[in-house]
């Protein structure tokens, strides 16, 4: 099998993204697909071994994409709230740039199969240790109250910031996911505060900045 590189594994990706968002898993058929990426359906079968292994490859990829920038945006702040403030902001704006991701990632990859699941475990298992990351920098520098359990503020951050992109995918009305962030934000950052009270966002955190 091919490495999982190149302009037509590209291509397969962003095409299955395509017809996933538009008919469903179950709906979508790799014939669809093949002919959405501009490519014989044989060339899919280079690539990947299933519609399956398609699913899990977009979640790898996207997510794996997110993991790999955030230290370039997160790494070089000083302030633990400007990291929280920045890693909201490029969760959102993930999503908020591509809707069909947005869709396939939270819609269609929570109604698959156990082993479609298990199969996205470790890159979801990354993106967790990431969070907590934040959340241990910032106890650490004084930032974040002392007693908190990483593992469990990360559920909290990791949940809220789930439920919004989730709701903005399923809601009929339109509206500006990012414009979401900043009361996101606030939430946690009070929740995660040191002393717990006021507004720990000042006017220079901004996210995304």
């Amino acid at each position: 099998m091919p490495k999982r590189t190149g302009e037509k594994y590209k291509a397969i990706i962003e095409a299955a993204i395509k017809v996933i968002a538009e008919n469903g898993y179950h709906g979508s058929q790799v014939s669809r697909i093949a002919r959405e990426a501009g490519v014989a359906e044989g060339t899919i079968y280079l690539y990947f071994e299933n519609k399956e292994d398609i699913l899990i490859s977009i979640f790898r990829e996207k997510l794996g994409e997110l993991i790999a920038l955030a230290p370039k945006k997160l790494n070089k702040i000083e302030n633990s709230f400007e990291v929280l403030a920045n890693l909201i902001h490029l969760h959102f704006s993930t999503f908020q740039n591509n809707r069909r991701l947005a869709h396939v990632l939270q819609i269609e990859l929570r109604q698959s199969d156990k082993s479609i699941r298990e199969g996205i475990a470790e890159v979801i298992r990354e993106y967790y240790r990431l969070i907590e990351e934040v959340v241990r920098a910032g106890m650490d520098k004084g930032y974040f109250k002392a007693d908190l359990d990483p593992k469990v503020a990360r559920k909290v951050i990791f949940g809220s910031m789930d439920e919004v992109a989730t709701c903005w995918v399923l809601s009929r009305r339109r509206y500006n996911l990012l414009g979401m962030a900043e009361q996101v934000y606030c939430f946690l950052a009070r929740a995660l505060a040191r002393d717990g009270n006021g507004d720990p966002y000042p006017p220079q955190l901004k996210p995304g900045k």
